[in-house]
């Protein structure tokens, strides 16, 4: 019995591995271990066959899904369409949807009545790439203020007629508070602050209680918290504002004062399929909103603390500017002076050369001691 389990243990036992000592290739070896890649090019290819049937199969990492978001957006776009139709005499450029990789879409229209431009901008998760998505994935694990969405944002460019007052305004969803100041450096001119005339799941962000009262009464017989207060609205709701400054800090100095915009801001989340019209109040609304801001009618001492916030920042970006176009001239000019004494040492005797950089050597040395004198 014993030899008969010896003989079945032999037959079993796979023969051991032989590893050829003329191998010239790069390896890896710990003990009696050795890991040589030349000699698994057979199953490296049958790993990249594999790999590449399960991306296949997985429907994030397929271009595809471009068609489906393209798909999705047409759907929202065309709730849209019918109210852009009516406001603008140019709904759409030349009657198409303007893309930008897989993930940003765009619908320009023009032609109304105290709005330069609509920009409605669609920004859709990257369901056509599976590592983008799964960084996306793995930050909301890590962060959770941040919350990748389809998103939908209509940004108002207004006329000069439409508001003469210059100021920031902001309604945002709690939920959505601290992105939107991360994202937005106008909104840092406001404070957040509560209003029972609200919705509780939101906030007003506002440069002063002035405005705030301003917008959020009745203009007209339009009301701002009306159209907010729709229960449809809530899940999808992220931010309105109202804006004189950019959402970024202008790093060239002061804008000048033709170059100067202001925006209306609306920002949603994409709803489902299903509740795909549940939006459209809210954008019709806007434009209402759009039409009222010119009786808005600030107190004079808001408007002279407003004056000057922005004329102290005008001053602050000028002088920031200035210092950094001096001191990019300073290095412009050490770099030339250096480049010239270069080209000079070139022209030397190789003996001159040695003395040249043997005085440059002390010249330095003695500088570094006299900044450790001065410590």
């Amino acid at each position: 019995m014993a030899s008969f389990l010896v003989n079945l243990a032999g037959g079993i036992t796979p023969p051991p591995v032989v590893t050829p000592e003329h191998y010239d290739g790069w390896q890896l070896r710990w003990k009696f271990l050795v890991f040589r890649p030349a000699e698994l090019k057979t199953e490296a290819l049958l790993l990249a066959g594999e790999g590449k049937e399960l991306a296949r199969s997985f429907p994030f990492f397929d271009a595809s899904q471009f068609k489906l978001n393209f798909g999705l957006i047409s759907i929202r776009l065309a709730q849209h369409l019918p109210i852009y139709e009516k406001q603008f005499s140019r709904p759409q450029h030349k009657g198409e949807i303007t893309t930008d990789g897989y993930t940003d879409f765009f619908n320009f229209s023009t032609g109304r009545r105290n709005v330069a431009s609509l920009h409605t901008i669609f920004t859709f998760q990257p369901r056509h790439d599976l590592f983008q998505w799964l960084f996306q994935l793995g930050r909301t694990l890590v962060d959770l203020h941040y919350r990748p969405l389809d998103d939908i944002q209509l940004d108002f460019k207004l006329a000069p007629s439409a508001l003469s007052d210059n100021f920031v305004f902001a309604i945002v969803a709690k939920d959505e508070l601290l992105s939107v100041k991360n994202n937005r450096w106008d909104l840092n001119f406001t404070k957040a602050t509560e209003s029972n005339l609200l919705p509780p799941q939101f906030t007003v962000m506002s440069e002063y209680a002035d405005i705030t009262e301003n917008i959020l009464k009745p203009l007209g017989n339009f009301s701002i918290v009306k159209a907010l207060e729709n229960p449809k609205i809530l899940p999808y709701f992220r931010s309105l504002s109202i804006t004189d400054q950019p959402r970024h800090r202008p790093d060239q100095g002061p804008i000048p004062v033709e170059e100067r915009e202001k925006h209306v801001i609306l920002s949603l989340s994409c709803p489902s399929s299903s509740h795909v019209s549940a939006t459209v109040p809210l954008v019709e609304a806007i434009f209402q909103l759009v039409d009222n801001l010119n009786k808005i009618s600030l107190r004079p001492e808001t408007k002279n603390k407003l004056k000057k916030t922005r004329d102290e920042l005008d001053k602050t970006l000028k002088e920031e500017s200035e210092k950094e176009k001096k001191e990019e001239a300073q290095d412009a000019k050490l770099a030339a002076k250096r480049k010239a004494q270069e080209e000079r040492i070139a022209k030397l005797s190789p003996s001159e050369q040695r003395k040249e950089l043997e005085k440059e050597r002390k010249r330095s040395l003695r500088k570094s001691q006299a900044k450790v004198v001065r410590k």
